[in-house]
């Protein structure tokens, strides 16, 4: 299997560097400064579950066409930020064709119908992630301790298609924690619940779980942000399991804990949020379901307000 991963920083330096530190077939696309950066120092992980650095494949934007003509790739990983979509679906077009499969590991569902429409549905697999990683300022990809995990199958469920079987063999190789899925979309809305509950108490109350839980209505917020979201899911045909539920809302309403959004770091760094993607499309799926969705209406109305402040 040929991948090709778009970066090599944060998610995607992480996972395809485990790959093609297993002997997968990996290619990063990356910018030229990056390019010399690898070329200078290879690939460089610091991770909890251990350190490494070595030297990987990769290319720059201007090579690809030619690279994918000549060794056409088999999967494509997509890892950006949502507001960055639009200029990586156009980065990573060269590389997919006719028997290429695009795995988009993004937060949230919004990007699905831009995918859809570029590369035509059955090219797209369902996925996620589980991971707290970056770049540091000298190019190594950071692992900040969170186990990593990617879950993917295809987006109409069913047993697995040789394409998703071929990735887990890979995962395997690479001794990834993984989750190959015949219910993608179920796994899907667990994430997406969870998270926008996440993100919306967190950055509309600025704090973490724990400091919220601790004032008089901070707990009751969180529930009923998190009842919210899981009211979209039931109304999409895709209910969380009750045991999806009581994990979420016990990690939701933990005294003391340290958990925020990646979205708040973001946010406390002045930086560009995934507001629209995450809880914007929670709350516009809300309506089209004929909800209300009062609480997230608060919640993305104050990252809105945030992100019109920070063109300002």
């Amino acid at each position: 299997m040929r991948i090709l991963i778009l970066g090599a920083g944060g998610t995607g330096g992480y996972f395809g560097g485990r790959l093609a530190q297993a002997g997968v077939d990996v290619t990063f696309l990356v910018r030229p400064t990056r390019a010399s950066q690898l070329d200078r120092d290879g690939l460089v992980i610091r991770s909890p579950v251990g350190d490494a650095s070595f030297p990987v494949q990769h290319v720059t934007a201007d090579a690809l066409p030619a690279l994918a003509a000549r060794q056409p790739f088999d999967l494509v990983i997509l890892s950006c930020k949502a507001y960055d979509l639009d200029s990586s679906i156009d980065a990573i077009a060269p590389a997919v064709g006719a028997g290429t499969s695009v795995l988009p590991i993004l937060n949230g569902l919004h990007h699905y119908g831009a995918l859809d429409a570029r590369f035509g549905r059955q090219a797209v697999l369902g996925g996620l992630c589980f991971i707290s990683a970056t770049k540091a300022p000298d190019g190594a990809v950071l692992h900040l301790g969170k186990p990593a995990k990617l879950t993917f199958g295809e987006r109409d469920g069913g047993a697995l298609s040789d394409r998703v079987r071929a990735f887990a063999t890979a995962c395997a190789q690479a001794n990834l924690d993984h989750l190959a899925s015949e219910h993608i979309g179920q796994e899907q809305w667990i994430k997406y619940t969870f998270l926008t509950a996440l993100a919306a108490a967190t950055c509309l109350l600025l704090a973490d779980i724990g400091t919220i839980v601790a004032t008089d209505d901070g707990g009751a917020i969180v529930r009923g942000l998190y009842d919210e979201c899981l009211a979209v899911a039931e109304a999409a045909g895709e209910p969380v399991p009750q045991a999806a539920q009581d994990t979420a809302r016990g990690t939701l309403t933990q005294a003391g804990s340290a958990l925020k959004a990646s979205m708040l770091r973001d946010l406390e760094a002045g930086q560009q949020v995934e507001a629209a993607h995450i809880v914007g499309d929670m709350l516009a799926r809300a309506r089209t379901a004929d909800q209300e969705g009062l609480l997230l209406q608060v919640a993305y109305s104050s990252l809105q307000a945030y992100q019109a402040q920070r063109r300002a």
